[in-house]
């Protein structure tokens, strides 16, 4: 499409969950979002929004559903964590703008904005969201490998699909062979954030990694530390 400036590339590993009551609209949105890359999907109720989203990079959030109140499902969204969420709003007015950042919204843009305008949104998001992974290179730890560019992961040659999260984790432990990495300071580089529950979030993300990249042998435990790549 003309004007759109994200390379297919960037965007392999974000999923971007389209909640919109419309399903015409909902479509229009996924077709163009799958063209320039992302794995795109989309529901039409807020509770089904709140099923989905955990599996989702990035939510675009229409504010008018037919279950629940939309500012309500982007609070319990924003509950659940720090996923980039642009909300979607029919009229464009201060008050409809103030509420949805209120409610937890990262931004607030009008339904009918350009496809290139939106694109240019997500980028910006995604840009603040997961600043970490940048270097044009791979790194390659025996058979696993990890594009910084176009976020691949690849083992023993299979691709290996991870959240955008996962992957900034990984590339963070990556980056750094051999040192022993904290929880808090893993918080801080991949979230942000010191949360207090971070032990549980970095956990679980380990937990996830293992799982998907084969034998839990590519993070090590550290134990009263935290994580390093490596066998063990």
């Amino acid at each position: 499409m003309h004007g759109a400036t994200l390379r297919t590339e960037d965007a392999l590993t974000v999923r971007v969950l389209v909640v919109e009551h419309d399903a015409s609209a909902a479509e229009t949105r996924v077709h163009h979002l799958r063209r320039q890359g992302y794995a795109a999907s989309s529901v039409e109720t807020g509770a089904e929004a709140l099923r989905r989203q955990e599996h989702s990079d990035l939510v675009l959030l229409g504010l008018d559903l037919p279950d629940i109140d939309g500012l309500e499902v982007c609070r319990q969204i924003r509950g659940a964590g720090n996923k980039p969420i642009i909300s979607l709003t029919a009229h464009d007015t201060e008050l409809d703008r103030v509420l949805a950042l209120h409610a937890g919204a990262d931004d607030c843009v009008v339904t009918s904005c350009s496809p290139r305008e939106m694109t240019a949104r997500i980028q910006a998001l995604l840009r603040r969201a997961y600043p970490h992974a940048g270097p044009d290179h791979v790194i390659s730890i025996d058979q696993l490998h990890i594009n910084g560019r176009t976020r691949e992961v690849r083992v023993h040659g299979v691709p290996v699909t991870l959240t955008a999260k996962e992957f900034e984790l990984l590339h963070v432990l990556a980056v750094n062979p051999g040192n022993v990495l904290s929880r808090k300071e893993l918080m801080s580089r991949v979230w942000g954030t010191d949360w207090p529950d971070s032990s549980r979030t970095i956990d679980t993300h380990v937990s996830n990694l293992r799982s998907k990249l084969g034998a839990g042998t590519w993070i090590a435990t550290v134990r009263g530390v935290g994580y390093r790549m490596g066998f063990g």
